[in-house]
């Protein structure tokens, strides 16, 4: 499980690590774009929910538990990107994520790693 420290005070969310890689390219091409937006999601133990305004003056730092970096999903994350545009804010399914494959680049592999994804389209 990867984490999303979030704010001064370093309150880590844990998301699962593919599910991150994505989030990473979307957040920072959003906060690039000066874009704020909602992100929100269920708490897994199924006892809530939770909500984030993410927008550039926020601190942000991604860990990730594994060296690699991880194969990206165009579809996935062109599905984030629109549902962080939409009025709604982005909300994120834990359980979509957990059947995509966890495959990962390594140095011999495609090259398709997180830096030559297409950039969202938010």
């Amino acid at each position: 499980m990867a984490q999303l420290i979030y704010g001064a005070e370093g309150a880590a969310i844990h998301i699962p690590e593919h599910l991150l890689a994505h989030l990473k390219l979307l957040i920072a091409t959003k906060l690039r774009r000066n874009e704020s937006f909602m992100m929100s999601w269920r708490h897994p133990d199924g006892t809530g929910r939770s909500s984030v305004w993410l927008q550039p003056a926020i601190p942000l730092r991604f860990v990730f538990d594994t060296p690699e970096e991880t194969v990206i999903d165009r579809d996935l994350l062109n599905r984030l990107a629109a549902a962080a545009s939409s009025n709604g804010g982005l909300t994120i399914e834990l359980e979509e994520v957990a059947a995509l494959p966890s495959s990962r680049v390594n140095a011999a592999g495609s090259g398709a790693s997180t830096s030559d994804a297409a950039q969202p389209a938010a």
